[in-house]
């Protein structure tokens, strides 16, 4: 991470932090952030240069500013030209028409529509097949384990969990799902070539449109079919709100539960004192899962609303026509909001207000899934192997370069 002087759209000179696209560092990253004040002058990949928002306080309010919206064409570098359709992270800027991209009545209309198949209910209905899953990947873990009990947890666990438990809700193929996997990985790379950019983007659309032709030829009890017959005054969601709706869901229902589940293990056994506190019924793993999405939140920062005139934030302006990151990794440990021991983890703090999955409109859709996951498999693993420890010093973990997620490339653990 580097830094040079930029002038705001203010009139001010600012340091402009360039993000990390290796991603080597996201506390020393986070702290820098949030130290530039609660908006900061970021470049990213591909010498993007957007604001970041970094505390909690005015994110939250900004959130909800109407001011703020998803539609790309308000993005005055993108009138200009000078953001590629092969940017790397175009495909989160500008994903086609979904929930991600409408603000206002649209936005409200696609989400109804959305709620009505993604129902609470749904949700907890899947539970025992949760269950049932982990526990069939709890045995491999323990079949792949080498002679010293080592095997890695991410790839045997914390990946395959999640998607297996998408692809069911949404009703996808198994034979589908490791494509899917290596697909989203191109999605998410920081490094991904611009000429595999929009390959990508099209192989993704045409496996959704392929599982929606299926679905209106043999409609199942899942998700993806739900959404198909999903009505409010005769109104019904397009073909293409379906394959779009239905990417942003697979992306928000595995995505941030694979972070999830390695960062609490990672900061559970760098922590045993506090793992202590939840094997004596102390603490419960709710309080676990809260203070690891707060602590390590598993998206670091989000792509992109645009501002439609100027607003004054904390001293800066963000111009009109400017691009806006929430970067939700820098500010789970803003001291304003939870104290001077934000950069602690503490599964003993107060309840505390956190953003990890978002706020107002476009809060993630998937957050109830991923908590349910996650409160599913994090016991199941521990009571599995209660003595699981890692595998390697906490020092040689590292992060897969992508600016958007805070995901490691693997978890080595040694199961005990």
């Amino acid at each position: 991470m580097t830094s040079c002087p930029v002038t705001g759209a203010d009139g001010t000179d600012s340091e402009l932090i360039v993000i990390d696209p290796l991603v080597r560092g996201l506390a020393v990253e986070g702290a820098r952030l949030r130290a530039a004040g609660p908006v900061a002058p970021v470049e990213l990949p591909g010498g993007v240069r957007v604001w970041a928002l970094t505390h909690h306080a005015e994110t939250r309010k900004l959130l909800t500013d109407s001011r703020l919206v998803k539609d790309i064409s308000h993005w005055a570098a993108w009138q200009r030209g000078e953001i590629p359709k092969t940017w790397p992270l175009i495909g989160l800027a500008d994903p086609g028409p979904s929930m991600l991209t409408f603000d206002g009545p649209e936005h409200r209309r696609l989400r109804t529509l959305t709620a009505q198949a993604l129902t609470p209910r749904r949700v907890e209905e899947m539970r025992p097949r949760i269950e049932a899953i982990t526990a069939g990947l709890l045995d491999g873990m323990e079949a792949a384990a080498d002679a010293e009990g080592r095997v890695d947890l991410k790839t045997a666990f914390a990946y395959p969990l999640p998607m297996a438990v998408i692809g069911e809700l949404l009703g996808i193929d198994t034979v589908r799902i490791p494509r899917l996997r290596a697909l989203f990985d191109g999605f998410f790379s920081s490094l991904t070539p611009a000429q595999e950019v929009l390959a990508i983007l099209e192989e993704l659309g045409s496996i959704f449109s392929a599982v929606l032709e299926e679905k209106k030829r043999e409609p199942g009890d899942d998700l993806t079919s739900a959404l198909l017959a999903a009505a409010e005054g005769g109104d019904r969601l397009t073909d293409e709100e379906v394959i779009n709706t239905v990417q942003v869901l697979i992306t928000a229902g595995h995505e941030t539960t694979i972070s999830l589940i390695d960062s609490a293990v990672v900061a559970l056994l760098t922590h045993p004192e506090q793992l202590a506190l939840i094997r004596s019924g102390s603490v419960s793993w709710e309080a676990a899962i809260e203070e690891t999405l707060r602590w390590d939140a598993p998206t670091t920062h989000v792509l992109i609303r645009f501002a439609t005139e100027d607003i004054e934030v904390g001293g800066t302006v963000i111009g009109k026509g400017d691009a806006v990151i929430v970067s939700y990794g820098a500010m789970g440990r803003d001291e304003a909001q939870h104290g001077p021991t934000a950069g602690e983890f503490d599964i003993t703090r107060p309840p505390t207000r956190h953003l990890a999955f978002g706020h107002g409109p476009h809060v993630c859709p998937g957050a109830p899934l991923s908590r349910l996951e996650a409160q599913v498999a994090l016991p199941a693993l521990f009571e599995r192997f209660p003595g699981l420890d890692l595998a390697v010093p906490p020092t040689e973990l590292r992060n897969k370069p992508a600016v958007t997620q805070n995901e490691l490339y693997e978890l080595p653990v040694r199961l005990r």
